[in-house]
């Protein structure tokens, strides 16, 4: 029979034992590393994705077990990591084309393309400037938010076109509609809430689709602006000479004024003259009559030249100046010096 001490000895193994510690030494080291190395996991997966940026033009829609709030603020934000979530949109003010295409900009007639009002066709392509004013409704809302901006675009633009006349579309109406298919479009979002905002609808370019009426259409619009320059320089010329006219009505109303003052302070000195001479005439009307008789010889006589036969009978006024200027006759004696004698003569 064997001791109990004797199996014991017989059972141990040093080469055993020393591979038993290497390989419990071995384990160690691995979960050691694969220690490091989860952590370093985590802790790179918290930091990296823990923390997000906003730029100045951008704002993020933040999701906490799919509950969504707008972050506006710029800036570096924090998150937790496998909970919430974060989708940046761009809130600067974009833009698509219709009609054509931007990066070559060739015509796309399923577009431009459009009848009007009186059954013409026309080419008008269109830019459309908008941005997103929500976005949380930007992102969830719709899936494909411009996609539905460009559709309700299309539909309004040949809604307006089509209650236009060419001419109103080609020329003179680009305005007005431009403004009623923006706000046309801005009724159809506020009915869609996709959360995107028109900022504005430009024609680029209308045209009729072939070359003829093109240049028929280009003729009238010359003439067009022809009769606008006309105007224009119709205007421009009343308007430098109306202020020389309306100085010139002000001179003559002003001279006008003038001259009637002083006729009616003339008329009314002679009034007052006439009744200064009427009072004297009533007060001894003789001494009058032979006042004014001598004022108005006074008056005259020195304008004439007269000689006075001075007879017993009636007296009477030769007027000479007939003779004063009929010059001298063939024997060199004036007229005058022949009436003289003659006169003289008479006398004797």
């Amino acid at each position: 029979m064997k001791k109990k001490g004797e199996n014991s000895m017989e059972t141990y193994d040093p080469e055993k034992m020393e591979r038993r510690s290497n390989m419990e030494k071995r384990i160690k080291r691995i979960k050691k590393t694969a220690g490091i190395i989860v952590a370093v996991v985590i802790i790179a997966l918290f930091g990296f994705d823990s923390f997000y940026n906003i730029q100045e033009q951008e704002q993020a829609v933040l999701t906490t077990f799919g509950v969504a709030k707008n972050v506006s603020e710029p800036g570096l934000h924090f998150k937790l990591p496998m909970i919430q979530k974060v989708r940046k949109v761009n809130t600067t003010i974009q833009g698509f084309s219709i009609g054509y295409d931007l990066e070559n900009n060739e015509s796309q007639e399923g577009d431009s393309l459009m009848i009007t009002k009186d059954y013409n066709f026309v080419n008008v392509d269109f830019f459309i400037e908008y941005k997103v004013a929500d976005p949380v409704k930007a992102v969830y809302a719709s899936k494909e938010p411009e996609l539905v901006l460009e559709n309700i675009s299309k539909s309004c633009i040949r809604s307006v076109i089509g209650s236009y006349d060419v001419d109103e579309v080609l020329t003179t109406g680009k305005n007005e509609i431009q403004s009623k298919i923006r706000d046309m479009i801005i009724g159809q979002l506020e009915k869609h809430d996709i959360g995107l905002q028109v900022m504005q609808v430009t024609i680029q370019d209308s045209e009729p689709p072939t070359e003829a009426v093109m240049e028929a259409f280009k003729a009238v619009e010359t003439a067009k602006q022809g009769k606008e320059t006309a105007i224009n320089n119709a205007n421009k010329y009343r308007n430098e000479k109306l202020p020389g006219a309306a100085a010139e009505i002000d001179k003559i109303k002003q001279d006008a004024e003038a001259e009637k003052t002083q006729r009616i302070n003339e008329a009314n000195a002679e009034v007052a003259k006439f009744n200064a001479m009427y009072e004297e005439y009533r007060k001894n009307p003789e001494v009058t009559k032979q006042r004014m008789f001598y004022e108005a010889m006074e008056d005259v006589l020195p304008r004439l030249k007269v000689i006075i036969d001075g007879t017993d009978k009636t007296n009477t006024l030769l007027p000479l100046d007939s003779f004063l200027t009929s010059g001298n006759d063939e024997s060199g004696e004036t007229v005058m010096g022949q009436e003289a004698q003659s006169g003289q003569e008479s006398q004797g």
